[in-house]
């Protein structure tokens, strides 16, 4: 089973963030939280990885509305959107698929959410391909 929306784009890494922002936003997406990995993984471990930061996205009416489905949504809203670097010229751009909220939780009321976030997602990511 896949649990990813994913693309690789001939783009570099802070373009990218920057194209996935704009994506996201066109989307009805706006991004509530960042994570710098590469950053973090070097403060907290002295460790190097490439450029990779995780987006915490929410579109408020779609998660108001899995909430009303199912009360403990919230574990599994798929709100994080990964951008890493693959290259100097590429990157990858994964977010959860939100199909996965109806598998975990077999509750066919989240499917309609779950479809119109999975559209979002596949929507924005999609575009960045045509970038």
């Amino acid at each position: 089973m896949s649990y990813g929306i994913s693309t690789t784009v001939e783009m570099a890494f802070e373009e990218t963030v920057t194209a996935v922002r704009e994506a996201l936003s066109e989307q009805g997406f706006g991004i509530l939280t960042e994570i710098d990995m590469a950053a973090t993984l070097k403060n907290k471990l002295d460790v190097d990885i490439a450029p990779q930061i995780i987006l915490g996205a929410c579109n408020p009416p779609l998660a108001h509305r899995a909430l009303q489905a199912e009360e403990s949504i919230g574990l599994l809203l798929p709100c994080n959107v990964v951008v890493r670097s693959a290259g100097e010229t590429r990157t990858v751009v994964e977010a959860l698929d939100p199909q996965i909220m109806v598998e975990v939780t077999d509750n066919d009321r989240l499917r309609p959410v779950a479809d119109d976030a999975a559209g979002r997602l596949r929507a924005a990511l999609t575009g960045l391909g045509a970038a």
